[in-house]
Order: structure tokens, then sequence, then C-alpha cells
């Protein structure tokens, strides 16, 4: 998924005006003369949630926009190393936004006093094309775990998410160092009394992931890495198709349930499967353009259908785009693309847990 540059200037700003947040980014305003706050402890993760992706260097504040915008979990993107052959994360790979309480702490804290939590994401569009995602560019599997385990550590988190798309799908050495270090940090977490888990973010079609995809779970499974949820990115299909962006994520999913049963979990039952099975979708017009956008009134179909079908979780990319400020643009950072309220897919998402 794709991640707005640090220098995004007036495309930020136009997304921070709209969604009535106040620059200057929250990163850098911690980290000048802030006292460092503890970071409360997460409770655990509902069974069923919704955690919409949001670009850390979009909003000034995490806390002020999950509240806005009713989404009491969030999926922050992204975490990659600031170069190529580095093996320590920031987010952004900024170097000025590093792993440490001091950046999102407070926030994330805020987050959590009112009943959510966050789930850091490695990777994104931009890494997994620029060699930056932490598996693809650092060859010390021992090293890759360390970084995983000080976001664990710093943030008191319970779940990580890799988004792995574009290059680093056919990174064959990444993905199987990725997996390793995974494996590292459950035996690490099973020592130390932690509750770790690990979702994959995967490019998917209509008839659920494609070779790559499945190329990365079977990694996992011949790693001994275990793996919580795979959450597919139901958009960006590029095949020159017209598409019913619900209908299609309904019939990719189910395609997955299957997948997942000939790869990582040959023995769940079939309800354990479908709660292993994340959705994401990209709301109102996706990169590709109009024949393939999400309206309100199918975002809504869609969340009520994965309620029934007993999904795990959903998500959206991203929560800066949810407003309407941009009607027929293809793809845009700061706004969806439709006609809509602000925060209508928001609260559309928000309901999928409290139905259940």
């Amino acid at each position: 998924m794709k991640r707005l540059p640090l220098a995004a200037g007036t495309v930020a700003v136009a997304a921070l005006a709209i969604l009535g947040l106040a620059a200057p980014a929250q990163a850098a305003t911690a980290a000048h003369g802030a006292r460092p706050v503890p970071i409360l402890p997460a409770l655990p993760l509902p069974t069923h949630f919704s955690a919409p992706y949001v670009d850390v260097t979009a909003v000034s504040d995490l806390a002020a926009v999950s509240k806005q915008s009713g989404s009491k979990d969030l999926t922050l993107a992204f975490l990659q190393t600031p170069s190529a052959g580095s093996c320590t994360v920031d987010w952004a790979g900024d170097p000025a936004a590093p792993v440490a309480a001091s950046t999102y702490g407070v926030a994330i804290g805020t987050i959590r006093l009112r009943g959510g939590d966050v789930i850091p994401s490695f990777g994104g569009y931009s890494a997994d094309t620029t060699g930056t995602e932490i598996a693809d560019s650092c060859t010390d599997v021992h090293k890759i775990a360390l970084a995983y385990e000080n976001v664990v550590t710093t943030y008191k988190v319970q779940r990580l998410d890799f988004d792995i798309e574009a290059d680093s799908l056919n990174d064959a050495a990444g993905i199987q160092r990725r997996n390793q270090a995974i494996g590292e940090v459950e035996k690490w977490a099973a020592k130390t009394h932690r509750r770790v888990a690990f979702s994959y973010t995967l490019p998917s079609t209509p008839q659920g992931l494609a070779p790559s995809g499945l190329a990365v779970l079977q990694s996992a499974a011949a790693e001994g890495a275990a793996i919580t949820t795979v959450n597919i990115m139901t958009f960006d299909y590029y095949d020159g198709l017209t598409h019913d962006m619900a209908k299609d994520a309904e019939t990719a999913a189910t395609a997955l349930t299957t997948q997942l049963r000939a790869t990582i979990s040959p023995r769940l039952s079939n309800r354990a499967l479908w709660q292993q099975v994340g959705v994401t979708q990209m709301i109102g017009v996706d990169d590709y353009g109009p024949a393939e956008t999400l309206t309100v009134s199918q975002a809504k179909a869609f969340v009520a259908w994965a309620r029934g079908a007993g999904i795990g979780s959903i998500a959206f990319w991203a929560l800066e785009r949810d407003n309407g400020s941009c009607p027929g643009t293809t793809g845009a950072n700061a706004c969806s693309g439709v006609d809509q309220p602000t925060w209508a897919f928001s609260r559309a998402f928000a309901t999928f847990a409290r139905w259940l």
C-alpha cells in the first residue's frame, strides 16, 4: 500500500485541514523537549476487529484521528529501514522518527485509555520497491528479529503486521529471512511470557492469493513461523475489468480459506480458518481508477457479509483518505475520490466489532 513521502508538503497539509487537525507532525513534537511518558500495556485485541491503516506521515495526532473517526484500533504504516542494507527500522524510514516512546508513545497510550490499540506495520509499497523492507534490507536474521522485538517492547504491542508486495514478493531470500525472524521472535515471546501475534498483508486477486503470495505462506510453513492472520488486499487488481469491490472481496476471502488450509493451517476447522482471514479494502477509487471503486454503501454491505462469515479482522487504506473532497480522483493520498461525508467509511467499518 502507498504512503505519503515525508516531504508530501501541500498534500499532507490539505489532508490535515480536511480532517480538522493541525500540523506540525506528532513525532517531531514529541521529540522536542517532551518528557517521556510511560506507554500503557495493551489489552488483548478482540476476536473480531477493524483496524484501518493510517499513514503516520499524513496526520499530526494519531489519537485525535482515532477518536474523530470512531476507529478504536489502528494499523500504523509503515516501519522501514532508512536505507537499503540497514538492519534498523524507523517510522517511514526517517531517523528523526525512531522506534522510541517519544515517537507516538503518548498517542498510543491515549488510544489504549479509550479501549483501543495499534498494530505497527512493516513494509508497504515504498519500502517493498526500494530495498528498505527490513528483511530485504538486512541479511542477519537475528538482527531482524531484534528489530521486531524492539518494536514489541517499546510500544508494548501484541501484534506485528508485514505488508509484503511488489518487489518484496519476488525476494525469496528476504521472504525466508522474515519467516525465520518471526519464528525466532515467537520463541523469545514464549520464553519471556509475552503475547505476540503476526499478520501478513498480501496482494490478492478476486480468486485469492496469486502464486507469489502463496509462496510467502509456504515459506512460513516450512520455517515454522506461526501466522495468526493473512490479510488480503482486495483492490488494485489492474486486470482491465470493472469490479464490484464488495463482491470480489467475498470471493477472494472465500478462496483464501482453501489456500490457508493448503499452506499454514492444514488442521484448522472451517470456523478457525475464517477467523484467520483478514481483508483490507481501499476506500473510494483505488490506484487503478473508477473501474475499481468501493462506495460507502458497498462498504456497509461488505462489513455485514464479513460479520456473517466470521472473518477475524477487516481494514482499509487509509484513514486520512476518508473524506469526499476530491470526487472522481484516482488513488488520491488525502481523499477517497467519491462523494461522501467525512469518516463515512470509518463509521461503517467500526460497526464490525460491535455486531459480533
